[in-house]
């Protein structure tokens, strides 16, 4: 398979032309392999030879994660014997969903984290710290490790290790870089400070963050990547991917979002009635994936709220960026006449000193309203938490959520439920999402 990593710094006119030429091979290959794809063809009276560009990608329909998660294995266009690799995703949004990668799937994958890592200032020099798992099927991991290689650097695969080990092996090995979930980082951060060491003087230089939000939709740090940057003065960078695309988005030294990587996947952003929305509007992330084999998908819709961005980049590429997650929409919150998604939630709570850990719940009350329940560890007596705590989220939420207060093993017991790869920080327990 053939790769273009510098489609990227060519003109959008030159990127839309190859897309478009990559759609109409993708529309012949679904028809010829797809089982799901056919049908839907079939169902809508798609002929995809009307289709001659990504201008008319609209004429298209779009494919939900429930499409996948009820005929998962209809996606599937190889043998089974030219599967090289089952991953999953990790079922925080219902069911799990299986992606199957072929030979040429990991070949495409490796190359597209080694496209993220160049575009984060990686370099062949580079020592990574790779702190995420690289079992249970989780393709990030094993994604970010063929990255590496490919780029050339050198790798440490700590895994998802506690602090304690983590810090040995950065004092031991040196690496210049880590990957990471920023709220880990924060672990770090704590055991460092508990053992006085010096966090000005580490080798540690970067850090690409992976599952949570480290920036807010003006692109400067939120409270979560405030508290590791002030602490830490690490260069921080965002990524946004899921297992489905298998493709990133990932920001460059400028932080101004996360760039799309064009030879590898069509981005469009869409209201809630399937319309495109400008540059700089919210909507709902949809992709198309381009060279995949084993499970391509056509107009995808993710849930994921963000924006893109169409101006060229100060780092020379002009392909488009992605904002932050503003939320997800299967996520979004109807509290009392405010709209909320949970990332808002967790920024405001970041952002106070005395809330250690935390979970947010939303569920159903008895007037079938969403009603939202904060699950809190606080150092401080829960008398005097409550008092300082009211009215911070009056001023910042405008609402008042319902307050429990726990010991940090019972939030940890949340946080981290049996089987999951993932911290756990919203727990959705309505009886209808009423979407």
């Amino acid at each position: 398979m053939r790769f273009h990593p510098q489609l990227a710094f060519e003109s959008l006119h030159k990127q839309d032309a190859y897309q478009s030429e990559a759609l109409k091979k993708l529309l012949a290959y679904l028809q010829e392999h797809s089982p799901f794809y056919k049908r839907m063809f079939s169902k809508h009276h798609i002929d995809i030879h009307n289709i001659r560009s990504v201008n008319d990608i609209g004429f298209l329909p779009t494919t939900a994660k429930s499409d996948i998660q009820e005929h998962n294995w209809d996606f599937l266009c190889v043998p089974g014997a030219e599967v090289k690799e089952y991953t999953s995703t990790s079922g925080t949004m219902g069911k799990p969903v299986t992606i199957a990668l072929t030979e040429n799937d990991l070949l495409r994958l490796a190359h597209n984290e080694h496209q993220s890592f160049l575009c984060a200032g990686g370099e062949p020099g580079d020592i990574y710290q790779l702190m995420l798992t690289l079992d249970r099927q989780f393709m990030a991991g094993m994604a970010y490790y063929m990255g590496i290689r490919q780029l050339g650097a050198a790798l440490i695969r700590t895994g998802p290790a506690l602090p304690a080990m983590q810090w040995d092996t950065i004092g031991r090995l040196q690496p210049n870089s880590i990957v990471a979930v920023p709220s880990f980082i924060l672990k770090l951060i704590e055991w460092a400070h508990e053992h006085r060491v010096d966090l000005k003087n580490t080798p540690v230089q970067k850090a690409i963050c992976i599952g949570e939000n480290l920036r807010g939709a003006d692109f400067e740090l939120n409270a979560l990547g405030q508290k590791i940057s002030n602490d830490w003065p690490v260069k921080l960078y965002s990524t946004y991917a899921s297992t489905e695309m298998q493709t990133a988005f990932t920001e460059c030294t400028a932080g101004f979002g996360g760039h799309q990587q064009p030879d590898l996947v069509i981005l469009e952003i869409l209201n809630e009635h399937g319309n495109p929305l400008k540059a700089g509007e919210y909507g709902e992330v949809t992709i198309t994936t381009l060279g995949v084999e084993g499970m391509p998908l056509l107009r995808y819709r993710t849930g994921d709220i963000c924006a893109f961005y169409d101006s060229p980049c100060s780092c020379g590429r002009y392909s488009c960026r992605l904002s932050p997650v503003l939320g997800r929409t299967q996520q979004m919150i109807k509290y009392k006449g405010t709209t909320l998604y949970p990332p808002a939630i967790f920024d405001m709570l970041n952002n106070i000193p005395f809330i250690k850990e935390y979970v947010v719940e939303v569920f159903t009350n008895e007037l079938a309203l969403d009603e939202i329940r904060l699950h809190i560890n606080t150092p401080l007596p829960v008398d005097e938490c409550e008092v300082r705590l009211r009215p911070v989220l009056q001023s910042s939420l405008r609402v008042m959520p319902l307050l429990r207060f726990h010991p940090l093993a019972m939030i940890q017991e949340m946080q981290f439920p049996a089987n999951s790869r993932k911290q756990v920080k919203f727990l959705d327990n309505r009886e209808a999402l009423g979407m």
